[in-house]
């Protein structure tokens, strides 16, 4: 069987961005993973029952214990000797691609599902555009997680438009829409949560899943939010993520309305984040830059609308005015307007939610993803780079 090596910075990515997705592949190619955190790393190998190879691997800009991975890396690849490695997240992208380059693996392959480079400027974005070159010409083939995203590539100069593709209509791993199944959470459980978390049955709920970050919108998500609480007693806003002090913090203002606001509700990073979906109303996803974001498939699979930034990845899951609405990304007036207009009206909310299951049933069911990566692996096996 050929050795088919995975690669992401830190273990929750195998574990989440691409949950089973090692599961499915280990019947066709011998799978190891290779991540940050040797003790979440292994946890995940056995649940993905995949063999795992732990690599200290940082989200920053550390030039000393990059090329300490790196050298590892390259050392596992020299006696490996795997047919393709594929790397995710821009750290393990850079560092897996050039380890792998060097060793003579055949096919080198990086996800790209989001660019942290848009949001960053002078020297460090020089620097960036640099290591996004590095990486991309050390790799055989790019998979850009939706069409925006391929776009700035192309428009950036990154690459040559030949070695990208989508798989598939885009997305990392698609969604198990059998698991984000709106049936699953009874009306019991969410009565018991709502009950927990101080929401009472009459509040409207809107629900934000994901990193609490400045990039994320969530400044503007809580500035927003202050003025719907004044004029709307009954809504709650429902964060569930955790916060990044080091990359991204938010600011003072924006932590202090999370502490002091009793109409918003935080809950850390949920292993099951399904009972959580169905306890709120409309999910609020005002990101500034998205690869393909899962929390709008995991909501549109839970039957919730969104309100998103009007930004590649959220603007190929959501139509306007069909199963959400898009705003412009950092306006508030536009978030505001779009967050009462869902309040006020029930008609319109209730076209949005009834388009949202089958939205996303139609065009990013997960086994479809799967098969059209599988496709994709097996066409290279004929082929060498």
């Amino acid at each position: 069987m050929e050795k088919l090596i995975r690669i992401t910075t830190i273990p929750i990515s195998i574990e989440k961005l691409l949950e089973n997705q090692l599961f499915f592949m280990k019947d066709y190619y011998d799978v190891k993973a290779i991540s940050s955190d040797k003790e979440n790393l292994e946890r995940v190998g056995k649940l993905q029952e995949v063999s795992v190879y732990p690599v200290e691997m940082t989200r920053k800009i550390t030039p000393w214990q990059d090329l300490k991975a790196l050298w590892k890396l390259y050392r596992y690849f020299r006696k490996e000797q795997p047919l393709i490695v594929h790397t995710h997240t821009p750290k393990a992208g850079t560092i897996g691609m050039i380890a792998s380059k060097l060793a003579g693996v055949p096919h080198r392959l990086h996800t790209v599902a989001g660019l942290p480079l848009l949001e960053t400027k002078g020297n460090k974005r020089k620097l960036l555009n640099l290591v996004e070159k590095t990486t991309y010409a050390c790799a055989s083939k790019i998979y850009p997680n939706s069409n925006g995203l391929k776009n700035i590539i192309t428009q950036e100069g990154f690459c040559k438009p030949e070695k990208i593709k989508i798989i598939a209509n885009g997305s990392s791993n698609g969604i198990n829409t059998q698991i984000f199944n709106p049936e699953i959470v009874s009306n019991e459980d969410q009565l018991h949560l709502k009950k927990k978390l101080g929401i009472a049955p009459t509040d409207f709920v809107f629900i934000y899943v994901g990193r609490l970050t400045g990039d994320k919108g969530i400044n503007e998500l809580l500035l927003v939010f202050q003025k719907i609480a004044m004029e709307f007693k009954n809504t709650k806003l429902l964060l569930v993520g955790f916060f990044e002090t080091n990359l991204d913090p938010l600011q003072k203002d924006t932590l202090s309305e999370i502490k002091n606001n009793a109409q918003v509700i935080h809950v850390p990073f949920q292993n099951d984040v399904r009972p959580y979906y169905a306890i709120s109303d409309v999910l609020v996803f005002p990101s500034y830059r998205e690869g393909f974001p899962n929390a709008i498939l995991e909501a549109g699979a839970m039957g919730l609308p969104t309100i998103a930034s009007d930004i590649n990845g959220c603007n190929e899951i959501i139509e306007d005015q069909k199963n959400g609405i898009l705003i412009p990304p950092k306006d508030t007036e536009a978030l505001f307007t779009a967050m009462k207009k869902v309040i006020l009206d029930p008609s319109f909310r209730s076209h949005l939610k009834h388009n949202a299951r089958p939205m996303i049933l139609s065009r990013f069911e997960q086994i479809v993803v799967w098969e059209a990566l599988l496709a994709e692996y097996k066409n290279l096996e004929s082929h060498v780079s």
